[in-house]
């Protein structure tokens, strides 16, 4: 019995028993039903996961069916010799089609719908109730919460290594406080202030701190958080913001990362705008400058910022009268990193040995975050080693670890290769070592690392030349013969036909620091009336903007600028040539002394320099022992 053959008379019946009333089965009744033989016809749902059978005593039974189930169905009802049926699908007519343009009109209202919803929900969270938290018109509502009484965990003695910035915050609690003792001098609290400085400076911590010592009602915002794809949602939200802080004030807001919303507008009078087709933006700029300095004024509302781009900040935004105050964060000094490595430690065991006093002198240019990082570092190498106390084995090991990388065992195996790495890195250092009032070798190692270098030698700058930033003729010099030290070394030992590519590197930065000497800071060589050939003028900007052309220098100017750059590079390059060959043997040593023992640190390298050289021979500097 075939399938065409069971379908042949079974519309009507299918029409009838659709038409009366049917009780629904569970699908192991309808299949005990089959095997018990109670079951004389079968009717099929078009899309095969519905099943509509009729028993003996003709009572009708709807069942579900798994999918796939349906072929294996189909042979049991044939070996039962039950009659079955498959139902035909449904022809569209007219009211379906009407039905299908609808819902395609309705499509994009469904869309946008949607969104709202989606902003709803990120706003408010549960409920969904006209008027509730997941009401669609709330949108415009801010998504920062106030806090009445705020529990930061942090306070000023939590905050080391910025005691300026400290103490310009400092005056705003106090003013808060006791604002007596400075309005019967005539001083009214300062409107705002934006803190400012590269990333991991304590910018935010700050923040937090001001929150748990001000004892004021508290505000945080992300100035992402007031940027949307809808122009005029952003506004609508400072405007709720600054309204829930108005009738809290006193009140403190903070909003972290304000270069988001605070760019310079078309035509402000800067590079860093928004470009001038961000409405959304542009309204959102224009509602804080309102709200914070408008027609109305904001008594009793400070509100603190932070960014690490103040340079395209809007002119508007950082006048007196909104932001009063510009408040740096910079990066900490010596004094500021031991501060704040003792913060960090705190709760740390600690060796005995371990000088934290010598980790702040070598951790130069770290900001906070770094300190934090470098110290939690060192703990997980001191655990994973199974020792009870951090010692400074481990806070070297977490010092190379952030500045150079891991340490790498590939390659190492090659004896060759080990030798060319360790002549390469002996020739930086020994040309450091050499050249008067430069960095300190802090240490050389020929164990590569993740960052592609297959050694490195780790100079040390002293806090002076960093802090102020500025460097000598006579310093860049002597910079440019150690950057070449490694190649020139190269073609001492192996010849001028077995230079490597090791060098790369150095000769990008060679070129990068002649280049800016010349372009920018005006160290040109001097003919012999002492003048410069291309004079005493800047041709480019410090970010290298600038050549041949309307904006920059002419062809002219261009080609002997070009040739500056070769006479400095070639007069280094000389330099660095007759010291390695004058101190040959000093080079061989320290090779050898190398390879035994893979790293070479300050103390060693200064007592090799001083057997050869006893001139240069002077007491070591406290802050590399």
């Amino acid at each position: 019995m075939g399938l065409m053959s069971a379908g042949l008379g079974m519309g009507a019946q299918a029409a009838s028993a659709a038409e009366a009333r049917s009780t629904p089965w569970a699908l192991s009744t309808f299949l005990d039903a089959v095997d018990a033989d109670q079951i004389e016809k079968v009717s099929f749902a078009a899309d095969g996961k519905q099943v509509l059978s009729i028993d003996k005593d003709g009572n009708r039974h709807e069942s579900l069916v798994l999918p796939g189930q349906s072929a294996e169905l189909i042979k049991t009802l044939q070996t039962k010799n039950v009659v079955f049926a498959v139902q035909s699908a449904p022809e569209p007519n007219a009211g379906a089609g009407a039905l299908g343009l609808i819902a395609n009109l309705a499509f994009p209202f469904l869309i946008i719908g949607g969104l709202l919803l989606y902003q709803s929900r990120q706003n408010g969270g549960g409920g969904g109730l006209p008027g509730g938290a997941n009401n669609p018109m709330n949108i415009g509502k801010s998504k920062s919460k106030i806090q009445m009484d705020p529990n930061t965990g942090v306070t000023f003695n939590d905050v080391a290594g910025c005691d300026a910035s400290k103490q310009e915050l400092t005056e705003i609690v106090e003013f808060l406080k006791n604002p007596a003792k400075y309005s019967a001098l005539g001083a009214k609290i300062p409107r705002g202030a934006v803190m400012e400085g590269p990333p991991g400076t304590g910018k935010t911590l700050l923040a937090r701190a001001v929150a748990g010592e001000a004892g004021v009602p508290f505000i945080s915002a992300s100035g992402s958080e007031f940027v949307e794809m809808f122009v005029g949602v952003g506004a609508a939200r400072v405007r709720d913001l600054f309204t829930e802080a108005k009738k809290n004030a006193p009140c403190i807001v903070f909003i972290d990362e304000i270069d988001a919303v605070g760019r310079q507008r078309a035509g402000g009078g800067g590079g860093g705008g928004g470009g001038g087709g961000n409405d959304e933006r542009e309204q959102t700029l224009n509602q804080i400058l309102t709200q914070m300095d408008g027609f109305e004024g904001n008594s009793g509302v400070i509100v603190l910022a932070a960014t690490n781009r103040a340079d395209v900040l809007d002119s508007a935004l950082l006048r007196p009268g909104r932001f009063d105050r510009r408040v740096p964060v910079d990066l900490p000094d010596t004094d500021g990193r031991l501060a704040i490595l003792k913060v960090h430690c705190r709760g740390k065991p600690l060796d005995d040995d371990l000088d934290l006093n010598m980790v702040a002198r070598r951790t130069t240019g770290f900001s906070g975050a770094s300190l934090a990082n470098l110290m939690n570092e060192a703990a997980i190498v001191a655990a994973r080693n199974d020792k009870t106390v951090i010692s400074y084995n481990e806070v070297d090991y977490a010092i190379d670890r952030l500045t150079v990388g891991m340490t790498k065992e590939t390659g190492t195996s090659f004896p060759e290769r080990q030798r060319l790495v360790a002549y390469h890195e002996a020739g930086h250092a020994i040309m450091g070592a050499l050249t008067p009032d430069y960095d300190e070798v802090a240490k050389v190692t020929i164990l590569p690392r993740t960052n592609g270098a297959g050694g490195f030698t780790l100079f040390a700058p002293s806090e002076e030349r960093l802090s102020s930033g500025m460097y000598s003729k006579r310093y860049l010099k002597g910079q440019l013969a150690v950057a070449l030290g490694g190649r020139v070394v190269e073609e001492i030992v192996y010849g001028k036909d077995e230079i490597t590519t090791g060098a790369s590197g150095d000769l990008q930065q060679v070129r990068n620091i002649a280049r800016r000497m010349v372009a920018q800071w005006g160290f040109a060589q001097t003919t012999n009336n002492g003048v410069s050939p291309i004079g005493a003028i800047a041709w480019e900007s410090p970010d290298g903007n600038g050549g041949a052309g309307p904006q920059g220098a002419s062809l002219e100017t261009e080609a002997q600028i070009d040739e500056q750059v070769k006479l400095l590079v070639a007069e280094a390059y000389e330099h660095c040539m007759n010291t390695l060959v004058e101190n040959r043997q000093l080079v061989e040593e320290l090779t050898d002394l190398l390879l035994e023992k893979e790293t070479v640190d300050y103390k060693e390298l200064k007592a090799m320099v001083a057997q050869y050289n006893p001139e240069l021979a002077t007491p070591l500097n406290p802050a590399m022992v």
